[in-house]
């Protein structure tokens, strides 16, 4: 069998200053990382593979490549993967080279925490599990009404006409006027990114983002060779809800950027909502400066506290403005069907590049995504309940056992955006799977290292596990904010 290999080249890039990533920064300049360089390099390491920037299953470079491409010694390197097999994080077959993997939760004897033997808590990943009665029925009435199709090619590159009639109707049920052909289906968000990017941008071109914003969607740009403009997204009451829409102009005035890419409906990661007057004002200034806004609206279904006002291009500046929308933060992930709403020459240019991309997304899920959305009403306020109970006892968890941090509650969304009292995020997520749960580390949210500080937090498993979640972060951040290695850290009582 073939293993994958990831390059060193590649690794080397996603480390970045792994020797740095283990220390408070307002300690740096008083002394070095107490660890030493395997360690700092196995922790770095670790944590790439706990943000799925390691995926699973791929082979790392040999000692040899990494240790020239990082300056190091190769036995450093060895060190280094030595620890990681130790801790499981390697596996070895004789004959062929290491794997990565993820390790089972250790015991408390090894960690010094409390949590019990078994897999560590994702909170990497802010994401509902299925309503599975729903899901399994809207398959099964997908597969009776499957034989429609079954005389056609079944290649689709704008989607199945059910379905863009259903996603056009909860549009004009939201305030704006839609027509099936504005409709594009994808496989996805994160495809319906990817396919505008590659029509409304060169290259080398700039995309103006909040800041922070949803990680895949700075990828999607990165990978295309587009450059992200960040613009501040402000949760302590800034403007219009934490949105600097003069920042917004002004960056996309000093920059000549042709698109902006801003998430106004619950955004990823804070949760916040974008009001009625600031959607207003956003449309006009795209308009002035003919530069297309494409807006996220992945969580728009997911208040909690208030529904959304009407969407950005039901204002009366909007006739430009490009929406994206998805089934896979408000129903479940599993189900790969998004959309594309704009205008009409836009969706025809888009189904033009389609076709060296894909040829259309699987008519199965779109017919299943047709039956849901179409009774989908119900089985949303349940989300919303559950949601609205777990964001309180994260809250709750959180200011019993980590009162010092401060966390923007946001208006919808899966999530809190939790600011430390200590720049240590990505050393919090380095240290977290250790004592049992897996994190996402605040610079991921942003461009050029940002959000040390920051740390974000789905609340979307129950409420149990998030009470333990809290006391293994806690665990965690206790290790991290004084500076102590794992090691050190396992001898505390």
């Amino acid at each position: 069998m073939i293993t994958r290999a990831i390059g060193a080249v590649s690794l080397v890039r996603d480390l970045g200053n792994w020797q740095d990533s283990g220390q408070s920064h307002s300690r740096r300049s008083a002394r070095p990382d107490p660890r030493p360089a395997y360690r700092a390099l196995a922790d770095s390491i670790r944590l790439l593979v706990h943000d799925g920037r390691v995926p699973l299953g791929v082979a790392l470079p040999s000692e040899r490549e990494l240790a020239a491409a990082l300056s190091v010694s190769r036995t450093t390197v060895a060190s280094a993967y030595a620890a990681l097999r130790e801790e499981g994080y390697l596996r070895s077959r004789q004959g062929a080279r290491s794997t990565v993997a993820v390790p089972a939760r250790r015991g408390a004897e090894n960690t010094g925490s409390r949590m019990p033997i078994g897999p560590a808590i994702d909170l990497s990943n802010a994401s509902l599990p299925a309503p599975a009665a729903e899901i399994e029925a809207a398959y099964a009435a997908a597969l009776r009404s499957m034989s429609t199709y079954l005389d056609s090619h079944g290649m689709e590159p704008i989607g199945v006409s059910v379905l863009r009639e259903v996603i056009a109707r909860r549009y004009r049920e939201r305030g704006l006027p839609t027509s099936p052909d504005q409709i594009m289906v994808t496989s996805g968000a994160q495809h319906a990114m990817r396919l505008l990017l590659g029509v409304l941008d060169d290259p080398g071109d700039r995309v103006v983002v909040d800041h922070p914003t949803y990680p895949n969607a700075l990828e999607a740009i990165r990978r295309y060779g587009a450059r992200p403009v960040p613009v501040p997204v402000r949760p302590e009451n800034g403007p219009h809800g934490g949105w600097d829409l003069d920042g917004v102009a002004s960056a996309v005035r000093q920059t000549a950027a042709r698109t902006a890419f801003l998430v106004p409906d619950f955004h990823n990661p804070t949760g916040l909502c974008l009001d009625e007057d600031g959607r207003a004002e956003l449309a006009r200034v795209m308009r002035d400066t003919r530069t297309t806004l494409v807006v996220d609206e992945s969580m728009v279904d997911l208040w909690l506290d208030a529904p959304p006002p009407p969407p950005v291009a039901a204002m009366p500046a909007g006739a430009s403005v490009v929406t994206v929308g998805s089934t896979a933060k408000s129903l479940w992930g599993g189900l790969r069907v998004g959309w594309i709403r704009a205008d009409r020459d836009t969706i025809v240019r888009l189904a033009g590049a389609r076709t060296a991309v894909d040829l259309g997304t699987p008519v199965m899920e779109q017919l299943a995504a047709a039956h849901l959305l179409s009774e989908v009403d119900e089985v949303l306020e349940r989300r919303r309940a559950a949601l609205r109970e777990r964001r309180r006892a994260l809250r709750a968890a959180l200011d019993r056992r980590l009162p010092d941090w401060e966390y923007t509650p946001g208006q919808g969304g899966m999530s809190l955006w939790a600011r430390m009292p200590e720049p240590v995020s990505t050393s919090l997520a380095a240290a977290a799977p250790s004592h049992g749960v897996l994190l996402s580390a605040g610079p991921r949210f942003g461009v050029q290292g940002a959000f040390e500080h920051f740390v974000r937090l789905p609340y979307t498993q129950d409420v149990e596990v998030l009470d333990d979640a809290v006391e293994a972060m806690a665990a965690a951040y206790e290790q991290v904010a004084s500076g102590r290695t794992p090691d050190e850290a396992r001898l505390v009582v």
